[in-house]
């Protein structure tokens, strides 16, 4: 089992900077009403979106699939009580490419999903993760020549 560690520093007036185990930093802070800066429950949306987005991503690179826009809404439903966990994340995924086959997306989704994603393998025990998507076309450029 690999163990990891990351570092989170008070910076005072409600800030904080986690250090990840990379040494990258990253600014929060816990006052909502300033939003100056990302909250850890909104970075961990962040998480769970960009761990399925890399690993679809990846699939579909692989599968030679040309992605020339991609993008992953994250929304989450907290519990009332505390600890005010997630007890739903919804994954909305939205994919341009030139003709992308749906059956490729679909199952790069499902590998993330299942297989891959450490993010939403850790949420899963508590919250309900569903997963939906859509292809658009990408549109392609004319170019004009002037003489």
């Amino acid at each position: 089992m690999a163990e990891v560690k990351s570092i989170v520093h008070y910076g005072g007036n409600d800030f904080f900077i986690g250090i990840s185990p990379g040494g990258h930093a990253q600014v929060m802070e816990t006052n909502g009403e300033r939003a100056s800066a990302a909250t850890p429950i909104e970075l961990l949306l962040n998480a769970v979106g960009a761990c399925v987005a890399s690993d679809v991503v990846d699939i579909l690179r692989k599968k030679r699939e040309v992605v020339t826009d991609y993008r992953v809404e994250v929304s989450g439903t907290r519990r009332e009580s505390f600890p005010r966990s997630f007890e739903k994340i919804t994954l909305h995924h939205v994919l341009t490419g030139e003709n992308l086959s749906e059956v490729a997306v679909k199952q790069a989704i499902e590998l993330s999903d299942s297989k891959y994603c450490s993010v939403a393998g850790t949420l899963r025990p508590t919250a309900t993760v569903s997963v939906t998507f859509e292809i658009l076309q990408a549109q392609k450029l004319m170019q004009e020549s002037h003489a």
